[in-house]
């Protein structure tokens, strides 16, 4: 970095008076602080890596109190740094700001096979952290698990299930699966036995079933895992807790069980029956019914869920959620992005896949397509339908879809539903899609002015135009 940069960003910290997604600020006038551990572990674990600034002083209103000696300072923080597994190589930066030095440890962001980042003094378990706004948060064992399963390629949608029997599938939609491996998978056609079939596709392991196997053909599949269902509620206000006129609670609230095609269907049929419905008049004056909501995009993400969610032990006592709210709708499942692929890449780039025998299975049977062309489909249903386009993030291991119906940006104005949107970090793209306009006319002239009057702030704010920016809530 540059001298000139680093003062620009003390600067801007001193006019914000806040740290950041990616800026963390140490005072070091005393001596080098002894443990920056958890810092240097989340600013590892994120793509844009971060920046530890020392000689500013949070507490003391953001003064600039320079560091007690600049090159003893390097030293203890690159001793730190080799105490991390794998070792972290920091790039500093040193500069004189109102005769006062001030040091900069640029922390790179590492690849992902080689997540999480940790202190070797506690092991993995508690020295791993993981950057929240601008603060750093413990990794929970299941995001640590989450890296080690995409490293180590470990496949849990065809763990065997050892209590799981054979006599429990459903029959016909079995001979409906065998017939179109036979039809579509010509290598199979001859000379394999339907038992061979199952343990080529994944379905049974040495005769035992399968998770995704149980999901998918099992009459029951709860009988071996209970949570592994949805949960799906209507509510009557904008907010958990809020109650209706009555003092209702819930509009609707149902549990959705069965296998992935029978669960799939049924949650969109609650969906449907949960809509709002609008009569519109054509341009050839006939009546029609527009929905709440496109269902062939509610489908897609529902769909989504049940695939690509996690099937690991981690995971299998959470359900996945469906929360429909006066203005939105949430879609919920656990397990984060899976590989090296963002939030602004989905529907752009072909991910990779986590359950891939799960998805197979679903697509021979004309569930699922299996060309990763859900997301697209579902920002193509919501433009056509004159709705923002659904937004999509992961907090602490989850993936969220929320889904406007068009009633928030009706009773709120849109500055203010976006700071409010804005209370994690989010890209350009999330901004956008969240506005439903133009980006030109969002980041100029409603992001713009959010930044100016000190309601938004950047992530990094001495690159503005930086290709990993994100604007969050100020403080």
């Amino acid at each position: 970095m540059q001298t000139e940069a680093l003062k620009k960003i003390v600067l801007d910290i001193k006019n914000l008076k806040t740290e950041s997604q990616t800026i963390e600020l140490k005072a070091a006038v005393q001596g080098c602080p002894t443990r920056l551990f958890d810092t240097l572990s989340s600013f590892s674990n994120q793509d844009e890596g971060g920046i530890i600034i020392f000689g500013v002083d949070e507490v003391d209103n953001y003064v600039v109190k320079g560091v007690y000696d600049a090159q003893d300072l390097q030293k203890k923080v690159t001793e730190q740094c080799k105490q991390m597994e794998p070792s972290v190589r920091a790039l500093f930066t040193v500069c004189e700001i109102d005769g006062k030095a001030v040091v900069s440890a640029e922390i790179p962001g590492v690849d992902i096979s080689e997540r999480p980042v940790f202190y070797k003094g506690v092991g993995r378990i508690k020295g791993s952290y993981v950057r929240v706004g601008e603060s750093d948060e413990p990794m929970s064992e299941y995001e640590i698990y989450s890296y080690e399963a995409f490293r180590k390629r470990t496949r849990d949608d065809i763990r065997i299930v050892n209590n799981g029997k054979l006599n429990m599938i459903d029959e016909k939609r079995m001979n409906e699966y065998l017939t179109a491996v036979k039809s579509e998978r010509k290598n199979l056609a001859d000379n394999v036995s339907e038992e061979e079939i199952l343990e080529l596709m994944g379905i049974t392991n040495d005769g035992i079933p399968t998770l995704a196997g149980l999901m998918t053909f099992s009459k029951y599949p709860q009988g071996y895992f209970p949570q592994l269902c949805i949960t799906a509620v209507s509510l009557p206000g904008t907010e958990q807790g809020t109650v209706g006129g009555d003092g209702e609670r819930f509009i609707d609230n149902k549990r959705i069980t069965g296998a992935i095609p029978d669960m799939l269907e049924e949650a969109v049929e609650f969906v449907r029956k949960n809509s709002r419905t609008k009569t519109i008049i054509n341009d050839n004056g006939q009546r029609a019914d527009k929905p709440e909501y496109p269902i062939k995009a509610v489908r897609e993400a529902i769909l989504n869920a049940l695939v690509h969610r996690d099937y690991s032990v981690h995971t299998e006592n959470v359900p996945i959620r469906i929360e429909m709210y006066r203005d939105r709708m949430e879609i919920i499942n656990s397990g984060g992005l899976y590989g090296k692929i963002s939030i602004d890449a989905l529907g752009k780039v072909r991910p990779e896949t986590r359950n891939a025998a799960l998805a197979n299975m679903l697509e021979l049977l004309k569930v699922t397509e299996n060309r990763y062309s859900g997301i697209p489909t579902m920002r193509s249903e919501f433009a056509n339908a004159g709705l923002p386009a659904p937004l999509f993030s992961v907090v602490h291991g989850e993936f969220k879809v929320v889904m406007k119906n068009g009633l928030f940006a009706e009773t709120m104005p849109v500055g203010d539903s976006l700071v409010e949107f804005c209370s994690i970090p989010r890209t350009r793209a999330e901004i956008v899609a969240f506005v439903g306009k133009s980006k030109n006319h969002v980041m100029s002239q409603i992001v713009a002015p959010l930044v100016a009057e000190g309601k938004l702030k950047m992530t990094i704010p001495d690159k503005p135009k930086s290709s990993n920016q994100k604007f969050v809530k100020a403080k």
